[in-house]
């Protein structure tokens, strides 16, 4: 298998000093690690990574690829403070983004996405629904192709590539990894603990619904646990369905990941009882508390009267 990979790494660095174009193919070859690590540092499907760096960059062959390392098309922004590159896109001499190398480029990619409120919808998606991704992305505006959705989706299911989102330790994975995915799952073993973040030896994880959480010391507060386990805060608070005007309490429970949509298949109804909050039970079943919302065809913001019977999971 090293063999394979360094014959294939020569022949693309021959390629490109030649001159060459890089085929779909190879591009994929290249920078299917690069998306796996994004991945497993972000929840970013590496499928997307891939199909948006192969339809934005030309596989790696356009001038703003191959002159200033950008395979996104991500352009300057007000907040850019890099090098820049300028070229004509939907104007003339547009400013994009220039960066040192592809590296830099997919993390600024992953970053561009994460930090932005118009996506943050994507990160409750499941990691393998590159579908649900290649939409959202057209919907908040990633691109103005009214095609953009279908073209991702194309050159996902063309190449496989959601076979790289198996990748992740928690999905199911039910088919034979390709060699490549073979290789970078070998590279790449999953930490201790879970994909988004690094684990703290100091803490116990325990799992609901395959949610994976702990439980808060007196201190704690969601800021420095999001710094702890490398998540952002608003990511947290999110998995967790709480503002930051919360305080965090003594031995309350943290997901360190996103709630499911459903309760474990066995635990389909809840009866509600005296002083029981959404908030409360959507923690106790690791289900998102919107969820609850609309199985009950409830109010958002309204409370369960004592007694009555609530769905965890969506009506069948």
């Amino acid at each position: 298998m090293k063999r394979i990979l360094l014959l294939t790494t020569l022949l693309l660095c021959a390629a490109m000093a030649w001159g060459q174009k890089l085929t779909r193919a190879q591009y994929i070859e290249k920078y299917a690690e690069t998306a796996v690590r994004e991945m497993k540092a972000t929840g970013i499907p590496a499928s997307i990574t891939l199909a948006q760096g192969c339809l934005e960059s030309g596989n790696g062959n356009s001038s703003l690829a191959t002159k200033a390392n950008n395979h996104f098309g991500i352009k300057c922004h007000n907040n850019w403070k890099g090098k820049t590159y300028h070229q004509d896109d939907d104007a003339k001499n547009e400013c994009f983004r220039s960066y040192k190398d592809a590296d830099e480029s997919f993390r600024d990619h992953s970053d561009f996405l994460r930090y932005r409120d118009r996506y943050a919808f994507l990160f409750d998606l499941e990691p393998t629904d590159y579908k649900g991704w290649a939409y959202g992305l057209k919907k908040a505006g990633y691109a103005t192709a009214p095609n953009y959705a279908t073209h991702l989706i194309q050159i996902i299911e063309e190449n496989e590539l959601w076979r790289y989102d198996q990748l992740d330790p928690v999905a199911r994975q039910e088919l034979p990894p390709t060699p490549v995915q073979a290789e970078v799952s070998r590279q790449f073993k999953p930490l201790p603990g879970h994909k988004l973040y690094q684990a703290s030896l100091s803490r116990e994880i325990r799992t609901t619904n395959g949610v994976p959480w702990i439980r808060a010391r007196a201190g704690d507060s969601y800021a420095g646990l999001a710094r702890e386990y490398n998540l952002f805060t608003r990511e947290l608070l999110s998995f967790n369905d709480c503002s930051r005007k919360v305080p965090l309490q003594e031995g309350e429970v943290v997901y360190l990941e996103a709630k499911k949509r459903e309760s474990a298949p066995n635990l389909d109804k809840h009866v509600v009882e005296e002083g029981e909050t959404m908030r409360q039970l959507a923690q106790r079943y690791a289900v998102k508390m919107k969820k609850l919302y609309q199985y009950n065809n409830l109010r958002p913001g309204s409370e369960p009267e004592p007694g009555t019977i609530l769905l965890l999971r969506k009506p069948r």
